[in-house]
């Protein structure tokens, strides 16, 4: 199996290098491996759908103890 770097699939990706390892750290992508401290990630692999929230509309909990 062929492998990418971070900076790599970053640019294939169309991300910054920090959203990559963000996403690694995560375990959203199937077969990535960590040698040390470098990640490598399948060449086949797809991007996840970006789960962020990009409305900027936060669900507010009431306080229960009143």
């Amino acid at each position: 199996m062929d492998y990418m770097t971070i900076k790599e699939t970053a640019e294939k990706w169309g991300i910054s290098v920090r959203r990559v390892q963000a996403i690694c750290v995560s375990g959203r992508v199937d077969g990535v491996v960590k040698f040390g401290n470098e990640w490598a990630i399948p060449c086949d692999a797809t991007k996840p759908h970006d789960a962020r929230i990009k409305t900027g509309k936060y669900v507010k909990r009431e306080n229960v103890n009143q």
